[in-house]
């Protein structure tokens, strides 16, 4: 992955994966039916989230490629 911060212009990066509730009925229900995929920064800590499927981890990676 070819991942350049656009705060520090650094190239070493973490990748996390944080779900969160939606709507109403997903708070009463307790689900978590949001997924979002974070790229860190490893030197400034500069934070991008990216909405995502499950199966779309491959996508955002194609994302920072092109």
């Amino acid at each position: 992955m070819n991942y350049k911060c656009p705060k520090c212009d650094n190239t070493t990066y973490e990748l996390s994966e944080m779900r969160v509730t939606g709507g109403t009925l997903s708070k009463i229900f307790d689900v978590q039916n949001k997924k979002f995929t974070s790229v860190t920064c490893k030197k400034c800590t500069y934070t991008e989230f990216f909405k995502a499927k499950t199966s779309a981890m491959s996508n955002i990676f194609d994302f920072f490629t092109n």
